[in-house]
């Protein structure tokens, strides 16, 4: 039994309240509001998300020092792992990331030309490395997992091959933020809302990051481990 501070008897909303960087998680899951005085384990039957699973991605983003153990990652439930990664990658892909962009797009345009340019240059290939990034995930690591559980395993790469590789997608977006407050004029208070977005998103990454290092990585290691039995 995994050793949680959350409970399935707890009720959702008061969860949320009491951690409101949860919410960010909730459209991750394929969870929308409207959940009322419902407890986890209601709302996660509702919307056919295992209650262990979401526990411990709760843990993760609201408890920095909390680092999953081997043995809870296997002990939990995995089957929602990859459906909650796609579901991250859309959410950033398709709104986060473009709200921040327009934000930008307007005070570059109050900004000498070049630093206008710079930082919306910076911006532009951040984003082509986001979607490289997310795509190397879903186009070998993804399919990777789908062959280890389907016992199909004549592929030649490891988790563990991917994991020396990969790259923390919020260090970035602190460079960005130094770059506003370098040009940025004074008295720009609409700045105020796009910076506390960006550093809530590299928030967000970064715990999105330690998923795929710590929960992803052990879980396909272990496929692979007993792919090779």
């Amino acid at each position: 039994m995994n050793d949680y501070i959350y409970k399935e008897s707890d009720n959702l909303s008061a969860l949320v309240t009491s951690q409101p960087e949860l919410l960010l998680t909730l459209s991750h899951f394929g969870i929308p509001m409207g959940f009322g005085d419902k407890t986890i384990a209601q709302v996660c039957a509702e919307h056919d998300v295992d209650p262990h699973f979401f526990l411990l991605i709760c843990q993760v983003y609201s408890n920095d020092s909390y680092l999953p153990t081997q043995r809870e990652v296997m002990s939990t439930p995995m089957q929602g792992l990859v459906p909650y990664l796609l579901r991250s990658h859309d959410y950033y892909l398709n709104r986060r990331l473009p709200h921040i962009g327009h934000h930008l797009d307007k005070i570059a345009s109050m900004l000498p030309a070049r630093a206008g340019k710079a930082i919306k240059g910076f911006f532009k290939a951040y984003l082509d490395e986001v979607r490289e990034h997310f795509e190397r995930e879903e186009t070998i690591v993804y399919p990777h997992i789908s062959r280890l559980l389907n016992s199909d395993s004549t592929d030649s790469f490891t988790i563990k091959s991917y994991l020396d590789t990969h790259d923390n997608l919020d260090d970035k977006l602190s460079d960005l933020v130094q770059i506003i407050f370098k040009y940025l004029p004074a008295g720009d208070d609409d700045a105020i809302d796009m910076v506390f977005d960006i550093l809530q998103l590299s928030h967000d990454l970064r715990k999105h990051s330690l998923i795929e290092d710590k929960i992803l990585g052990p879980y396909v290691k272990q496929l692979e481990k007993t792919a090779a039995l």
